[in-house]
C-alpha cells in the first residue's frame, strides 16, 4: 500500500467529489443552477439559443470563482486586496524616516547643558 504525502503540507487541499474541494464543488454547483434557471426562465421568451449563450455568461463567473487563486488568495481576497491597494489606500506615500539614536543623542546632550 502507497500513501502520497506532499512535499508542501500548507499546498494540501482536501477533496471530496469528483477531485474537487469543497469550495470548488460548490461552486460549480451553485453555477450549475444558475445556468439551469437561466435557460429554463429565458428560453421560451428569447430563444433557446440565445438563452443558452446568457446561461453561460451568467454561470461563468461563479464557477471561475470556485477554481481562481492568485498566490494563495481566493477571488473575494484578492478583489478586497486589489479595492484596498488601488482605491481606499492609494496615493503618495511619503518615507519619512528617524533615526532614534540621534534623538537620544540630542536629547541627552540637550539635558546636560540645562
Amino acid at each position: 500500500m502507497e500513501i502520497k504525502i506532499p512535499k508542501e503540507v500548507r499546498r494540501h487541499k482536501e477533496t471530496i467529489f469528483f477531485g474537487l474541494s469543497t469550495r470548488q464543488f460548490f461552486c460549480a454547483a451553485i453555477a450549475v443552477g444558475i445556468a439551469a434557471g437561466a435557460y429554463l426562465g429565458l428560453g421560451p421568451i428569447i430563444g433557446r439559443e440565445t438563452a443558452s449563450w446568457l446561461c453561460i455568461l451568467a454561470a461563468a463567473p461563479v464557477a471561475a470563482a470556485g477554481f481562481f487563486s492568485y498566490n494563495g488568495l481566493t477571488l473575494e481576497q484578492f478583489i478586497w486586496a486589489f479595492l484596498k491597494s488601488e482605491l481606499l489606500c492609494a496615493g503618495n506615500r511619503r518615507f519619512v524616516s528617524e533615526n532614534f539614536y540621534y534623538s537620544m543623542l540630542n536629547r541627552k546632550e540637550n539635558r546636560d547643558f540645562d
